[in-house]
């Protein structure tokens, strides 16, 4: 798919999308719960319907209602024989490595693969902590697709959490479903904190205890009874939203609404970065209100985001904008994404004009030398498409970004939401 920008300028309102990290962890503590779970607000991405697929393939119902909720009727994993021993989580990372251990609760082997960059992923965890809670595992050496067998047996383990916090999310999930007694887990070097406190929200929602010291030391407790019937609403997605809140503040003033506040999702620090560069922005409950600085450029800016590598492509285009050199710090968070993103965003948006710079684990954009029109490419990744579509409103001409349908996997409907924002984009 081949998309086209030109530059424009944008205005109005819009409704941010679902959260996929939220509903990702809604599908499996809906799987996970002896009742019913009527999902609110469901997301729409491919990496959502991944997680509904893969819940199905565990033994969980799925229908759809008529206001468009998703109503869930939970599986007893541990105790009751699953029908379909295979699952596939498309290009999730997260659906691999937080289903995998809820697979692991049945006494049933279990193929898990996917597809795209999901298969040059490591997942060497895996092999090193599986067979530590009595799972026997086959790997395509340490990789995609995998083999396991259970049960998982809940035991006092240590983690190395330094590569991504998605695999202590599915294990939470897991001893959280298992344990019979407190049972500790032990994370050493632990990155994207605000993950875990968005997996320990949903669980306590469904009635699990977990306490943690500094994020290092987690102790799961038994599961508390909960009602046969609960209601979850999916918040909006700070992820997508972020592309939003830096479009309107290069080209327009802009209001998107849907986005709590007070979210755990890391994500949420995209406004620290709005703030810090001088952007026109008003923060309320309901609505995020953003614009150009009134009376100046967009100022450069120093961002950490070792704890949200996700922000690296919004903060790229918004850097590009800015007069000066801006430094992005966290790039070694980059390399195991839809694609290696550091390099990505140094290579697309070079073609742009901008001159990106990578020293160890910071990132150096050369903003305010302008963006040119030019072709690029997606690489497959969806942040890379949103981030060149976002840099290409502020373009000197025409931006074509091929492989343009990466969005799917997070964000569907950007591109028409960016029309209805009044961008002039072509698809």
């Amino acid at each position: 798919m081949l998309v086209h920008i030109q530059p424009s300028t944008i205005s109005g309102n819009i409704h941010a999308p679902a959260s996929k990290s939220s509903m990702q962890r809604a599908c499996a503590a809906a799987l996970l719960h002896q009742g019913q779970t009527i999902i609110h607000n469901p997301g729409i991405s491919n990496d959502d319907e991944a997680a509904i697929e893969v819940i199905k393939s565990l033994g969980a119902t799925v229908q759809q209602q008529y206001d468009g909720s998703l109503c869930i009727d939970g599986f007893d994993i541990n105790n009751n024989s699953i029908n379909n021993v295979q699952i596939f989580c498309g290009e999730s990372g997260l659906g691999i490595r937080m289903f995998a251990p809820i697979a692991a609760l049945s006494t049933q082997q279990i193929t898990i693969n996917g597809s795209g960059s999901l298969l040059s992923r490591p997942m060497n965890f895996f092999d090193e902590i599986f067979p530590q809670l009595h799972i026997q595992i086959q790997s395509n050496s340490g990789k995609l697709p995998i083999v396991l067998q259970g049960p998982l047996l809940p035991t006092a383990i240590t983690i190395d959490g330094s590569l991504s916090s998605q695999f202590l999310t599915g294990l939470l999930f897991a001893f959280g479903k298992a344990v019979t007694t407190p049972t500790t887990i032990t994370v050493l070097n632990l990155k994207s904190k605000p993950y875990i406190d968005l997996t320990l929200q949903v669980m306590e929602y469904f009635g699990y205890h977990i306490l943690h010291t500094n994020y290092h030391l987690f102790t799961i407790y038994p599961k508390k009874n909960v009602e046969k019937k609960l209601e979850y609403t999916v918040e909006g997605d700070w992820s997508g939203a972020a592309f939003l809140l830096v479009a309107g503040a290069i080209a327009g003033n802009i209001e998107v609404y849907g986005l709590d506040v007070f979210s755990k999702q890391a994500d949420k620090a995209i406004l620290k970065a709005l703030i810090d560069c001088g952007c026109n922005i008003s923060i309320q409950e309901k609505c995020i209100s953003v614009g150009p600085p009134v009376l100046a450029a967009i100022k450069p800016f120093h961002f950490n985001a070792t704890d949200c590598p996700d922000l690296f492509p919004p903060l790229v285009a918004l850097a590009a904008n800015a007069n000066g050199k801006s430094v992005i710090e966290g790039v070694s968070r980059l390399a195991h994404k839809e694609s290696n993103r550091a390099l990505t965003l140094q290579q697309q948006f070079g073609k742009l004009g901008v001159r990106i710079d990578l020293q160890d684990d910071i990132m150096i954009i050369q903003g305010g030398t302008g963006i040119v029109g030019a072709t690029v490419h997606s690489m497959h990744d969806h942040r890379i498409a949103m981030a060149c579509a976002v840099a290409a409103l502020k373009a000197t001409d025409t931006v074509h970004i091929e492989a343009a349908e990466a969005i799917n996997k997070s964000y569907p409907n950007f591109y028409k939401h960016l029309q209805q924002l009044g961008a002039q984009v072509q698809f």
